[in-house]
């Protein structure tokens, strides 16, 4: 009997190291990703305005269709990055996702910036630079030090009407995005 007992005791822990061993590895096998997806919109250190998600259409980057979004993908490898522009007088929010799709860093207009966004990245050397005073930097910036290089900036509006929807898409594209020139 407890022979029996060991053996069943073996083999639920045996399934279930390899479970989590499955559970572990199968999002690094995923050919398409979320990075993937991103590269392929061309959006590398400008504002790329997404098209509205339709109902019922596909929708692979899980946006939700009653928001506008903005999407920008930078490398802080070239560099620091700055994110600026103003938006109008509605609920916005700026997230950073790093390679893998985790949020590294989000905020909202509620946050009291009010409606200038004024945000800068930068990587730890980066940041050293900065504490020295070895990069010059807009007084009012947002800084906000990246835990890796390959990051993409997303930017959600809420129009309060659909009509007002181009009106937001136009705010969105007159946003910069990527390194300052120079």
């Amino acid at each position: 009997m407890i022979r029996l007992l060991l053996w069943l005791l073996g083999g639920v822990l045996l399934g279930g190291a390899i479970h989590i061993v499955t559970i572990l590895t199968l999002p690094l096998l995923a050919e398409e990703t979320t990075w993937t997806r991103i590269a392929a919109l061309e959006a590398r250190n400008s504002v790329l305005v997404l098209p509205q998600v339709q109902p019922g259409e596909p929708n692979p980057l899980q946006l939700d269709p009653e928001l506008t979004y903005g999407l920008c993908q930078v490398d802080l490898a070239e560099g620091p990055v700055y994110l600026s522009g103003t938006l109008p007088d509605a609920f916005w929010s700026v997230a950073v996702f790093d390679a893998a799709g985790i949020v590294t860093y989000s905020t909202t207009n509620r946050d009291g910036i009010g409606q200038t966004v004024e945000l800068g990245l930068f990587n730890a050397a980066q940041t050293r630079l900065l504490a020295r005073q070895q990069i010059d930097i807009a007084e009012g910036l947002l800084v906000v030090e990246a835990q890796s290089d390959e990051l993409f900036i997303l930017v959600r509006l809420s129009p309060p009407h659909e009509v007002m929807r181009p009106r937001f898409e136009q705010e969105l594209a007159r946003l910069r995005c990527g390194p300052r020139p120079g």
